[in-house]
């Protein structure tokens, strides 16, 4: 006979509510915080006030309770939870792996931070990432030696500078690290500046992200790339540029203008090895409140990027995606 234990669920998530949750499913809540920045969580973290999260946690169909699983915990974009990531999920359940849903807009009662970006910022989601990594370490049915992360647009931008070392050591000390990371259409306007800080993790990180996509630009991607080669110092960080795609490729849906968001082509920001975000590396004048976030993108981006569904780039993406964390999870 199996017994479960489902933790107390908070109504309204994305997608999925208390009600809707089947019998492999559980609401895991852990503490996590609010950092703006990725200064705050290096130089600051302990001052931080405690923010609740929550995520729900999926077992695979075929769950076996003397089994422990590798996990896939996923991020989603400035758009909040959309299908096609629900896709991705229930692709990985399929696959044997566990996945984690991580709420951290619907936690801090936010639906979309299109045009913002300040309400719910790529620092939080990687402590929140962090802080569930670690929650589910306790997990029996868990393998955490064995966890990926992947995410889209701004999850992309979480599962891509989670692989950045001194925010991971800031955080755990290096205690718990992701195996592979999978960021999809990420941010990649932030550079480590001088080439010093180029200290990433040397699990596989692969981004996939569209050729034609003027919302977060696969050029921004190439050069991050190419810096951190420069550096010399070690990491496994590769990317696929797919033809003819925009944002969102991964969507079904026809390509449409979205007024609100930004176009970030020309932003790139160096960023020191306290996170700190400069304008410049010859203005350095730090990039570290709202406000200031929003005057720096005044002088690099734009309004009204395109983003919508490429069927051949979806399908690809797919495949590549089951096939990357298949090869470095499984055993």
């Amino acid at each position: 006979m199996r017994f479960y234990i489902y933790t107390i669920v908070v109504l309204g998530f994305s997608l999925l509510r208390a009600q809707d949750l089947t019998w492999n499913q559980e609401v895991i809540t852990f503490k996590s915080a609010n950092p703006f920045s990725f200064e705050e969580i290096i130089t600051n973290l302990d001052n931080e006030p405690i923010q609740e999260v929550s995520g729900v946690l999926t077992l695979p169909e075929d769950f076996n309770p003397s089994m422990r699983y590798p996990l896939i915990i996923g991020v989603a974009g400035s758009l909040n939870w959309g299908p096609h990531h629900l896709k991705y999920l229930k692709m990985f359940q399929e696959m044997g792996f566990a996945t984690f849903q991580l709420q951290s807009f619907d936690s801090r009662d936010v639906q979309s931070t299109v045009g913002s970006q300040v309400e719910v910022t790529t620092a939080m989601v990687i402590l929140d990432s962090y802080r569930a990594l670690e929650t589910l370490s306790s997990h029996p049915n868990i393998d955490t030696n064995r966890a990926g992360i992947t995410g889209w647009s701004l999850g992309g931008a979480v599962s891509l500078y989670a692989a950045w070392l001194p925010l991971v050591n800031a955080i755990n000390e290096g205690e718990f690290m992701f195996a592979a990371h999978l960021p999809v259409y990420p941010g990649c306007m932030a550079y480590p500046y001088p080439s010093k800080n180029m200290q990433f993790s040397t699990a596989p990180v692969h981004i996939l992200i569209g050729e034609l996509d003027d919302w977060v630009p696969a050029a921004a991607c190439t050069e991050l790339i190419d810096k951190i080669e420069t550096s010399g110092l070690p990491h496994n960080i590769d990317i696929t540029i797919y033809e003819n795609a925009h944002h969102s490729f991964d969507r079904v849906s026809e390509v449409t203008v979205n007024e609100e968001g930004y176009t970030l082509g020309d932003c790139r920001f160096p960023m020191n090895e306290e996170g700190v975000l400069w304008l410049s590396e010859y203005w350095n004048i730090p990039i570290n409140t709202p406000i200031r976030q929003k005057l720096a993108l005044l002088t690099c981006a734009g309004r009204g990027p395109s983003m919508g569904g490429n069927t051949k780039a979806r399908e690809a993406s797919f495949k590549f995606s089951a096939e990357f964390f298949s090869k470095y999870l499984k055993k």
